[in-house]
């Protein structure tokens, strides 16, 4: 069974393709006009074996906010086409990683409750990017994937190791949820539905 998506989302502020497959090899073209998010969505396609092509382009020249917030929609609509009946899906999953000195933790569940839990104070840039709209990202991913998604972290400094500590457990708590698991017959739910 191939878990493989293609979508495009076009708005007056930005244009989005992207194709998903779940069970690949952590494979990733990735250029959004956004160099930081790259890196994020790198680390994350590769931690969660991931295959990724994702190609975006916005209003950068007001900021950065309309592509990145898009880029979590589309995203996030990609997870919910490819897990739509959810059928033998593992459905959890959580990751507890270090950068450096900073250490996050990504839980999820895939149980059609989108709810954001953020716990993550970062301000200031990253070059010229805003750190603030990673919780933008997630907002739209969790929107848009009907997933719910807590996101804490314990401590750090260097913001930059922050954010890619979560996003590295992000793709590894991503690609526990979404594996199947033979011993699971229909969904993962005593209710026979998520």
């Amino acid at each position: 069974m191939s878990r493989k998506t293609k979508l495009e989302r076009k708005t007056t502020e930005t244009s989005i393709s992207l194709e998903l497959e779940l069970d690949g090899q952590g494979e990733y073209e990735i250029d959004t006009s956004v160099p930081f998010m790259d890196h994020m969505l790198c680390l994350m396609s590769k931690h969660g074996f991931f295959n990724l092509k994702l190609k975006a382009r916005g209003d950068i020249e007001i900021d950065y906010h309309h592509v990145v917030e898009d880029i979590g929609v589309a995203l996030g609509t990609a997870f919910r086409q490819l897990l739509k009946d959810n059928k033998q899906i593992r459905r959890y999953g959580a990751a507890t990683l270090p950068m450096d000195e900073a250490l996050a933790t990504v839980a999820l569940d895939i149980c059609s409750r989108p709810i954001l839990v953020y716990n993550v104070d970062v301000s200031g840039k990253i070059g010229n990017f805003d750190a603030e709209l990673i919780e933008e990202f997630f907002r739209g991913f969790t929107a848009n994937s009907m997933i719910t998604l807590h996101i804490n972290l314990f401590y750090g400094n260097n913001t930059h190791h922050i954010i890619e500590a979560i996003f590295k457990a992000f793709g590894w708590a991503l690609s526990q949820a979404v594996r199947i698991d033979p011993n699971i017959k229909g969904v993962r739910s005593t209710k026979g539905k998520l």
